[in-house]
């Protein structure tokens, strides 16, 4: 199945694979009325304070369960434990809704609503003791993020967006660094955690490292979009993000004024992510091209 928006912001229809909606003849099969967006962000808001608070009472005697990609990537007992906490709270309240989540799991749902959720973003920052993790949740529906909220427990930090009706910490809107220089701009970025991937990232910054006013490595990709989206770094750009690191940070981001894409017009991905204010993303995006920050080791090796 296929889903397409309406005319009406609020409404989304289903259409069979390979349809286009275009053609009279192609059966439409539901078209369902989205719900307002304010409701949704009560919602992410009251499960992402939940799933910080219960992240916060787990840490002391953190246990480490497994690895994901690779043995410096963990999973910890508090990553499922909230991933199900939020699943629970999902789908008590939304039960037609599809849920994406980076521990396991996956529905499409039948809404044409889908929460994408990362219980704890920054699980290592987390394992260690350093308080730079959050609980992100996105809200999508067939145009992208509705809504995102970010929660920082450690911090009592929560930012929120609504599509087209921008961005906020704590209550305070937000508007993205002003910054025109990229001589004068500190950027962010984060390392890939296979030892190819974080070799070619590593290569890059002896070119970027000069042109800049500093580098930051913080550690929790929602996180450094919403560090974007306040200003508190003027650019950030990254390979290898999922779409739980993605979906409501971006948000954050771009309805605080900053532009989140890829390189040469692509949109941003797990290829790579640069979100800068308007004044410096040109100047990055086109030095990030030079240095081939695109290129992944992962991709081409046998």
């Amino acid at each position: 199945m296929r889903r397409t928006a309406s005319g009406d912001r609020n409404r989304t229809s289903f259409y069979p694979k390979g349809c286009d909606q275009r053609d009279t003849g192609c059966p439409q099969t539901v078209s369902v009325t989205l719900p307002d967006p304010a409701a949704l962000l009560d919602l992410a808001t009251d499960l992402a304070r939940r799933g910080g608070a219960l992240a916060l009472r787990m840490r002391e005697g953190v246990e480490t369960l497994a690895t994901k990609s690779s043995p410096t990537d963990v999973v910890t007992a508090a990553d499922q434990a909230v991933e199900a906490l939020l699943t629970e709270g999902i789908r008590a309240a939304r039960p037609e809704d599809g849920l994406l989540g980076e521990e396991g799991a996956d529905d499409a749902g039948t809404s044409g609503l889908r929460w994408v959720v990362d219980p704890i973003d920054g699980t290592v920052n987390y394992l260690y003791g350093i308080p730079q993790w959050a609980v992100s949740i996105g809200v999508e529906d067939a145009d992208g993020t509705v809504v995102g909220v970010v929660f920082d427990p450690a911090k009592a930090e929560l930012w929120q967006a609504v599509r087209g009706q921008g961005s906020t910490l704590n209550g305070r809107r937000l508007a993205c660094s002003s910054v025109t220089s990229l001589g004068q701009a500190l950027v962010a970025t984060g390392f890939g955690y296979d030892e190819r991937r974080r070799a070619a990232q590593a290569r890059l910054l002896p070119t970027l490292l000069p042109q800049v006013r500093d580098i930051r490595r913080l550690g929790a990709g929602a996180l450094d979009l919403c560090a974007v989206a306040a200003g508190r770094v003027d650019a950030y750009y990254e390979q290898g993000l999922s779409p739980w690191d993605l979906s409501a940070g971006r948000l954050i981001a771009t309805e605080a004024g900053a532009r989140v894409e890829g390189l040469c017009g692509k949109p941003a991905s797990k290829d790579l992510v640069v979100a800068a204010g308007p004044g410096v993303f040109e100047a990055l995006h086109d030095m990030l091209v030079t240095g081939d920050a695109e290129r992944d080791p992962l991709a081409t090796s046998s």
